[in-house]
């Protein structure tokens, strides 16, 4: 999977909302409802490094595959960083964007999601 192919996949979730934050975070965000669900780095280094929640047992298993590791500052709540995007399985990565991006959808309120048009799903 490409990284554009990914960005189209973030805009693609009902609700989705592309922020692209300037100095000095340079990020690409990626939220529903005001809660983020993935997040590009756009400077150096590590220029377009990938980043997204995923639970607790994907944590463990991700953090010990080559080119993941814990996110900057959000390990601690089970964000991962994928530094080459490229290499990662296409159906994989979007099976744990997709988780990503459900977290985030269900964690609003009721009468939001009903706003947003998403159906809700399982955790």
């Amino acid at each position: 999977m490409t990284r554009t192919e990914l960005e189209v996949l973030c805009r693609n979730f009902p609700g989705a909302i592309e922020t692209l934050m300037g100095a000095p975070s340079n990020v690409l965000v990626y939220s529903v409802g005001g809660k983020n669900f993935a997040y590009f780095k756009t400077s150096e280094p590590e220029k377009w490094r990938f980043s997204f929640r995923v639970t607790p047992e994907r944590f463990v298993e991700l953090t010990d595959v080559p080119g993941v590791k814990p996110a900057r500052y959000m390990g601690r709540f089970h964000w991962v960083t994928v530094v080459e995007v490229h290499r990662f399985p296409a159906d994989y990565l979007a099976e744990l964007v997709t988780w990503s991006y459900r977290k985030a959808f269900n964690s609003l309120t009721r009468v939001r999601r009903a706003e947003i048009g998403g159906q809700p799903s399982a955790r």
